[in-house]
């Protein structure tokens, strides 16, 4: 919010604009405060009398000094412009990390207080929309405690994925026998069944199954996931045009026909402007903009048009001398004033940072109410916590090994990539020999790391290259012997979208391998994403040990065999000091265990309490933080290691290098960077 007060007096104007960052600190506004004193800017601003205030160009006031209650009601939040006359469906969408599920949840309960009947539908596998709601979530929509009219759905893949290979099995003639009936079935086992029928399930909110609803929320998985989503029914339908015969990773030819009507009617909703807004997620962050920007282009070729953005958590530094908080404002200003043109040409809202974790409806409801705000209720919250070790003394430890596989996971937008490349680097400088590679659709790698390193090799699984190895690698070794239509029936086959999920399991499980003798640290996907690698690599773990049974075990070593060794892979859980990305970490970790792989340590990113700060609503934030530290200390890990916030982005070799170099070897001052926790 951009203000001017208008005041030839100098002493009264600075009474004025102390009253106004008073009254935005009160109710985490994020304002911009400009002092006009010559009386013919004043004149020629419109103010016939002083002192008078400007808010966005708007002349509100003049004459007399305001009243804090005035004051109080020219900051109120405005109501953010995709509920003014919403579409049926909105669609939320963004960069991991950036508020996605607060927004959409925030925005599904302001319409249902509204009157409206709502169902807000996650299609991230890793949702923790059971935490913010306070219920279980479940494969069918389940009303919410204290919200009439909003109900909740988390689309299962595992339901999903059973559900469709029941409508498939329907299909086959009633002469099938039941072994027939047993080949489709162990066919539709695989990962790209998952998403198919995921996204069945998700097609179906957009017509019939919503009937009941005025509104349909969609909370997405992060990016790459999301334009995956959105861009099957393209690549199925242009599959399907193409294919008489049968799909053998899907089953029966007639079980993709079926949908395809389906497919047709999802991509008619999503592209209808009058019935589909996607609402673009970012962060007053570089890298979020610049992902929202390329997802914005990705979704028109999709001919998805209907797009808004919303940058959210807006921060707005109260006290000039607080380097942290000051450096913090700049960049997003930054990021901002350089935000590309594709962007700016969209309907623009901005959500300010609150002093509260989005947990519960009562902080939901105030999220877009300015001065509301639910006090964090802790017995303890400025008491001190036990000092914890930095990123140079995870490195020092990771470093004793010759050798191995270090796995970076988390929720998306906690600082994956960067840790990753940290770690990497940290590994080259103590003398070893790195692979450093990502599994993420949308990976950064390359914008983190600005030189090359002797002794680190860098890469990326990239699905689209490693499917086309993987057609040329299927074409070389199976058409030898085919004549010119069996070649053309297998490169058919191969051409389905399912190929992709299958050739990036192969491309991971080499990188696993590569191991054996060297470090590999890899940089994996958001947690939803992961988890599906992780169900490919246990399903082909279960499919080997079939082949190879009687055989003896010590034939065959599986890439799952290779995750569930301590010694030879190392899991990095990298989270924030806050609710949501701690409790998904959590569950993360839960669903590692029970695959048999144990996390070896955890990583607190971003710490504003490990950074030093007093601005008065990152002080309410660190309230919070210690928290959630001592909840991941007393008992969800067993090493920790913290990342303080930085007034220098960790972007770039020598910045990297910084964040797992020891005090004393740092090339500069600490500049309030501490690398422990008091």
């Amino acid at each position: 919010m951009k203000i001017k007060v208008l005041e030839t007096e100098r002493e009264k104007c600075q009474r004025v604009v102390a009253l106004l960052e008073d009254m935005a600190r009160a109710t985490g506004v994020s304002i911009d405060i400009a002092e006009v004193t010559d009386r013919q800017d004043i004149e020629r601003l419109g103010a016939t009398a002083t002192p008078a205030i400007l808010i966005d160009g708007a002349l509100v006031h003049g004459g007399s000094m305001p009243t804090r209650d005035q004051a109080a009601n020219w900051l109120k939040a405005k109501t953010p412009g995709f509920l003014d006359r919403p579409t049926r469906h909105l669609f939320f969408t963004g960069k991991g990390g950036v508020g996605k599920t607060s927004l959409s949840t925030a925005t599904a309960l302001a319409l249902a207080d509204a009157g409206k009947r709502v169902l807000l539908v996650s299609t991230d596998a890793a949702s923790n929309l059971d935490e913010m709601l306070g219920i279980e979530l479940r494969n069918k929509p389940s009303p919410v405690p204290g919200a009439p009219g909003l109900s909740v759905l988390n689309i299962d893949p595992d339901a999903a994925a059973e559900s469709y290979r029941r409508r498939v099995l329907a299909q086959m003639d009633a002469s099938a026998s039941d072994t027939d009936r047993a080949t489709v079935r162990e066919q539709l086992s695989g990962a790209c069944t998952t998403e198919i029928a995921s996204f069945d399930e998700f097609a179906s909110l957009l017509f019939d199954a919503a009937d009941d609803y005025d509104h349909v929320v969609f909370d997405t998985a992060p990016t790459g996931h999301t334009l995956r989503l959105l861009s099957l029914p393209q690549a199925w339908s242009g599959f399907l045009a193409g294919n008489d015969r049968g799909a053998s990773c899907l089953g029966p030819h007639s079980g993709l026909m079926m949908q395809e009507v389906r497919f047709k009617t999802a991509m008619d909703a999503l592209t209808d402007p009058g019935r589909t807004t996607i609402i673009l997620v970012a962060r007053a962050d570089k890298s979020a903009i610049v992902e929202a920007a390329r997802t914005s282009e990705e979704l028109h070729t999709l001919g998805l048009n209907n797009q808004r953005l919303v940058i959210n958590g807006v921060f707005h530094a109260s006290d000039p001398d607080d380097m942290v908080a000051v450096a913090i404002w700049t960049l997003e200003q930054r990021a901002l004033d350089e935000m590309p043109t594709c962007l700016q040409s969209l309907p623009q809202d901005q959500v300010p940072l609150r002093s509260f974790d989005t947990v519960g409806l009562a902080a939901l409801r105030a999220l877009f109410t300015a001065n509301a705000s639910p006090a964090i209720k802790s017995n303890a919250a400025n008491d001190p916590i036990e000092p914890l070790p930095g990123l140079d003394a995870l490195a020092d430890e990771l470093a004793l090994a010759e050798h191995g596989l270090i796995m970076v996971m988390g929720k998306g937008g906690v600082g994956k990539t960067t840790l990753a490349a940290a770690l990497a680097l940290g590994l080259i400088r103590r003398g070893k020999t790195v692979h450093l590679s990502t599994t993420d659709p949308a990976a950064h790698l390359a914008g983190t790391l600005d030189a090359e390193v002797s002794g680190l090799h860098v890469d990326r699984i990239d699905p689209k290259v490693e499917t086309q190895r993987y057609i040329a690698k299927v074409m070389a070794s199976k058409s030898s012997g085919l004549n010119a239509q069996e070649k053309a029936l297998l490169l058919e086959d191969l051409r389905s979208p399912c190929t992709e999920e299958v050739a990036v399991f192969h491309a991971f499980s080499k990188i696993v391998n590569e191991a054996r003798s060297a470090f590999v640290v890899l940089d994996t996907a958001p947690t939803g994403h992961s988890l599906l690698l992780m169900d490919a690599t246990g399903a082909y773990h279960r499919q080997t040990l079939r082949e190879f049974e009687g055989l003896g075990s010590g034939r065959v070593t599986t890439p799952l065999m290779r995750l569930q060794d301590g010694t030879y892979t190392k899991i990095i859980l990298v989270t924030l000091p806050e609710v949501t990305p701690v409790s998904q970490a959590a569950a993360l970790q839960d669903d590692l265990r029970r695959a048999g792989v144990e996390p070896y340590a955890w990583v607190i990113n971003k710490s504003i309490l490990a950074a030093g700060t007093l601005d008065p609503l990152l002080q309410a934030r660190m309230a919070g933080e210690r928290e959630q530290m001592r909840r991941v200390a007393g008992g969800l890990a067993e090493r920790l290691f913290v990342v303080p916030w930085r007034t220098t982005p960790p972007v770039g070799n020598l910045e990297l290098s910084r964040l797992v170099s020891k005090p004393q070897d740092k090339e500069d001052a600490d500049d309030g960077r501490p690398a422990s926790v008091h």
